[in-house]
């Protein structure tokens, strides 16, 4: 989608955009301005830490992540993983993790993935067309599920629809969906509710950004699995022991539509990092008065 130009305003206004579909949330009057996550490791027992532009962006990893994460973990402290990204299974994402130099367990990493899969095992249809990338090994879900191409009748046979990832994706593509839609409606699942991702010169359009426009132009509201909808902070909330409260967890991610909307909604302490993803290189007080979605805490690296 070579035709749109994505960077940190025009994708404030797309999630502000959307606002009326996403959780709501009490906020704090202020944040309080921290260096890093060391300032707060004495606040918090769980650090759920976001992925892209806290961990690394696109394929490289932020400088002085993994030896923070080491000495939250050295120190007793839970590091989780939570993440919207969809398109490879967790094992592969681990992997990635650990040539970064992180150490997490399985159990501690889940992706909006893991809850959409979950939720497939329990839906029909059974045949789901799929905007996928060619490693995305569609074959593990649990139904017959078909990666979506250039084939216009694929569009008309399928049951509904799975929204991945979108690298590859085209502007036919998403008009042949939104036709067959318009023609039969059917299910929409996203898979990644992000609507941008930062890359390490430019921002990626994601399949939360093509769900909520095809939402637009068929009445279809999508269900979207990942932040900052309440399933995958639920599924987090149980990898957690129950003598562990909700004050004592904290979501740690770039956006405040995505990581800090929804972990004030699951009730979690909240701290957004600016220096490497969606406002890096922005002033983001203008943002956060503007949206009105509040962090607990404000650093600019992890």
């Amino acid at each position: 989608m070579s035709d749109i130009k994505a960077d940190t305003d025009w994708a404030f206004i797309q999630y502000e955009s959307v606002r009326k579909v996403l959780p709501e949330a009490e906020f704090p009057a202020v944040s309080e301005y921290i260096a890093d996550l060391s300032e707060i490791a004495n606040r918090f027992d769980v650090f759920l830490l976001d992925a892209f532009g806290v961990l690394n962006v696109g394929e490289t990893p932020i400088p002085g992540a993994p030896e923070q994460v080491a000495a939250l973990q050295a120190m007793g402290k839970r590091a989780m993983v939570l993440t919207n990204g969809a398109s490879l299974p967790v094992e592969r994402s681990m992997e990635k993790y650990r040539n970064f130099g992180f150490d997490f367990t399985r159990a501690d990493v889940i992706s909006s993935r893991d809850i959409l899969m979950a939720s497939l095992r329990k839906k029909t249809p059974k045949v789901w067309g799929c905007m996928a990338l060619s490693t995305s090994k569609i074959n593990e879900f649990p139904a017959q599920v078909l990666a979506l191409g250039d084939d216009p009748q694929l569009y008309n046979d399928v049951g509904g629809f799975i929204l991945l990832g979108s690298a590859g994706w085209t502007s036919a593509r998403q008009t042949r969906m939104v036709n067959s839609l318009n023609a039969n409606p059917r299910p929409i699942l996203v898979g990644n509710p992000d609507l941008v991702a930062p890359r390490e010169n430019n921002f990626s359009l994601e399949p939360g950004w093509f769900g909520h426009q095809a939402a637009h132009d068929t009445g279809i509201s999508p269900q979207f699995f990942g932040k900052p909808f309440n399933a995958i902070f639920a599924e987090a909330r149980k990898r957690i022991p129950a003598n562990i409260p909700n004050d004592r967890i904290a979501m740690v991610g770039d956006t405040l539509h995505t990581d800090i909307l929804g972990g004030k909604a699951a009730g979690f302490g909240t701290v957004l990092i600016t220096k490497h993803g969606l406002f890096r290189g922005k002033n983001v007080v203008s943002y956060i008065k503007s949206s009105g979605i509040i962090p607990d805490f404000i650093a600019p690296t992890t």
